[in-house]
């Protein structure tokens, strides 16, 4: 067997107390097979089954005992043979050992690799540890425990177990658990391995480490404090995002009867020249170019290598600070892990010294990075103490990179103090949104947190590799519906819910949910009333038309309704670019307005525009483009001879964006008052 290969055996329990939690068992361990079918398809992996109603395995034949133990699939390079028989597990009748199930697991890798293949042989047992454990012949269970975990280090093995915890029965005895937790925690000390406990089909779901990554540095040197203080560290990646595997294209043009073909596609690239089609330009005459504005930049590779930036390799420190000046939120990419160079004691006590003093002081250290030699860039990152609570682990640290200043995001919201009195929360809605945000904490006070991540699978990959090998039996299946453990990841929980329904009841009646009736129409200039009876005639448009026109997308600024027409397009969130758009229209439609008056007719409805203008710069946070615009509107009417125009916006009191009605603006309430229409189109 080749050595970066694993050989994996399932050790499952699959007694009486067992069956409530086995169908996620299935999926768990189905998904595990379906992982290395893409990703180490050289793999092997067995099962073994223990509570089981028969007794099928070799130590019982050759030296009695091992009652209730099941080899279901010797250990064979995975195949979908595995996978459906993970899917089908038999349920058994009799309570099982764990230890049992162990001993003959351990027999059948001794058996097949013997010494070789050392540490790339792994059990993993997932049982709820319920059941009592027969006593040995000799010596205590502590014991035989002790004997059995070093003869599997000896042998290269390791073990991990999933304890399946959730709601206890009342046959459940609490010393029997007890002993077996106590003997279990032997085998993960022993074995330097996971001893997990779950509690839900979720937690059970994520807790089985599905895919195997080896460890690869990042970078192997000094950790330079100074040109005297160095320790030597190495580094690793400890996360790393999961992704879908690759597509790879696939050609039908190989005959059916020929075994032996690939099915490979190549892709060939012909570069031919603007100006004649049929001329294809080779390589010697390519080079690359960069757009700048509407030209084309080219650069050789000549200069492209003169104007690189080609950093020296190390990772030295910049200096500490208080963990509190780093925040979360700046954090990027993947996290790395610092360790101090394995066997070297000098640098194992200096990390464990400053990772000691570091989290006493409660300070993080700022790195600048260069993993390797060549590299085309410097990383700065922010270095965390991990203060290891174990004997075997030694302390280390996390490194997090950090972003420059063009990496950083400042997303500009309105502030709600912009909005009038009427529209701002009173304490009631501010309590009820507050208790709302609180029963929605996935870690509340002193409860376990819900959907820990390291226990929570990824749903939109578990379901992909689900469809995958049900693709692969069945070329024409239908997708199937979203399986009920993953759907309980993406949907809101029933209980949570339903247990605090008054608290969504006040949420719901403090902030009641209303129709925006839109301004009516007003009638320009040149259309007069009649009479007092007809201006009374004059109605609101129904609720249910308003609510109907505000839900259709607006793109543009129609001559019917502009102002409408301006708010529903400012208040589209699709895309950011709907403000500018509505702003810029705006500006062209009360252009448009004034130039197409005559004598005046067009004025009243031209201040309308500008005041919906005014106000939606003001909400959104952009009162200089209202500014400028009325500065030149003014300049604008100037040149025009509309001066009427201005003087009809001077009576109206019309004035710029100050400081006080929008933070950003340049204009302060003094300017604002004294700025006059009127008398700036007469002075120029």
């Amino acid at each position: 067997m080749a050595r970066n290969k694993e050989a994996l055996l399932l050790l499952l329990d699959v007694g009486p107390s067992m069956h409530s939690v086995l169908p996620e068992v299935e999926k768990l361990c189905s998904m595990l097979v379906q992982k290395k079918l893409i990703y180490n398809k050289y793999d092997e992996v067995g099962i073994v089954l223990f509570g089981a109603q028969d007794t099928d395995n070799e130590l019982t034949t050759e030296v009695g005992g091992y009652q209730h133990v099941v080899v279901l699939k010797n250990t064979k390079v995975v195949d979908g043979d595995i996978v459906e028989a993970l899917q089908q597990l038999p349920r058994g009748t009799t309570d099982g050992d764990f230890l049992d199930a162990v001993i003959v697991a351990m027999d059948m890798l001794i058996k097949k690799f013997g010494e070789t293949n050392k540490g790339k042989k792994r059990l993993c047992l997932i049982t709820n540890a319920q059941c009592p454990i027969k006593d040995p012949y000799k010596g205590t269970k502590e014991e035989q425990v002790t004997t059995i975990a070093k003869s599997m280090t000896a042998h290269g093995m390791r073990m991990e177990s999933i304890i399946v915890r959730g709601k206890l029965s009342q046959d459940a005895n609490k010393e029997i658990m007890e002993e077996n937790d106590l003997l279990l925690n032997i085998f993960s000390k022993e074995t330097s391995t996971r001893l997990l406990y779950v509690e839900d089909p979720i937690s059970l779901f994520g807790a089985l480490k599905t895919r195997n990554i080896t460890p690869v540095t990042v970078f192997r040197g000094d950790l330079e404090f100074s040109p005297k203080l160095k320790i030597k560290v190495m580094v690793y990646k400890k996360t790393q995002e999961e992704r879908f595997p690759t597509l790879k294209k696939y050609s039908d043009k190989a005959p059916q009867t020929d075994k032996f073909a690939t099915h490979e596609v190549k892709v060939d690239y012909e570069y031919k020249s603007s100006e004649d089609l049929d001329k294809v330009v080779p390589p010697d005459q390519r080079i690359k170019g960069y757009r700048y504005g509407p030209q084309i930049i080219p650069i050789s590779s000549a200069e492209w290598e003169a104007v690189k930036f080609k950093p020296e390799k190390g990772v030295k420190l910049l200096g500490f600070t208080d963990s509190s000046n780093v925040l979360r939120h700046h954090y990027m990419k993947d996290v790395y892990v610092f360790i101090a160079e394995p066997g070297n004691t000098k640098a194992v006590l200096a990390v464990s010294a400053l990772t000691r003093a570091m989290k006493e002081m409660n300070k993080v250290a700022i790195l600048r990075c260069v993993w390797r030699q060549g590299q085309g860039n410097v990383v700065i990152g922010v270095l965390t103490p991990n203060v290891s609570d174990r004997r075997n682990i030694p302390d280390s640290f996390y490194f997090n990179v950090l972003p420059f200043a063009e990496d950083v995001r400042e997303f500009q919201f309105p502030s709600f103090s912009n909005f009038p009195a009427s529209c701002q929360p009173n304490e009631q809605q501010l309590e009820s949104a507050a208790n709302f945000i609180k029963m929605l904490d996935l870690a509340p006070d002193g409860k376990k947190e819900i959907l820990i991540p390291d226990f929570t699978s990824n749903p939109v990959l578990a379901r992909f590799f689900h469809y995958l090998d049900l693709k692969s039996n069945h070329p024409d299946a239908a997708v199937p519906p979203l399986d009920y453990t993953l759907r309980k990841i993406t949907e809101p929980d029933t209980d949570l819910v339903l247990r605090n329904q008054s608290i969504t009841d006040l949420f719901r009646r403090s902030f009641e949910l209303q129709g925006n009736p839109l301004k009516r129409p007003r009638h320009s200039l040149r259309e007069k009333i009649s009479d007092e009876e007809g201006k009374e005639n004059i109605t609101a448009q129904p609720v249910a038309n308003l609510i109907e026109y505000t839900s259709i997308k607006v793109e543009k600024i129609g001559d019917l309704t502009p102002v409408q027409d301006f708010e529903a397009m400012i208040s589209r969130r699709d895309s950011p670019d709907w403000i500018l758009t509505a702003i810029k229209d705006m500006k062209n439609k009360i252009f448009d307005l004034v130039e197409d008056s005559h004598e005046g007719d067009n004025y009243n409805k031209a201040l309308e525009c500008l005041v919906a203008l005014r106000k939606g710069c003001i909400l959104e946070q952009e009162p200089k483009l209202f500014n400028d615009f009325l500065k030149y509107v003014c300049k604008f009417c100037q040149e025009k001879n509309l001066q009427s125009f201005c003087e009809y916006l001077a009576s109206k009191g019309l004035t710029l964006i100050s400081k006080t009605e929008a933070i950003d603006s340049d204009v302060t309430d003094e300017e604002a008052r004294s700025f006059s229409v009127k008398s700036e189109s007469k002075g120029d």
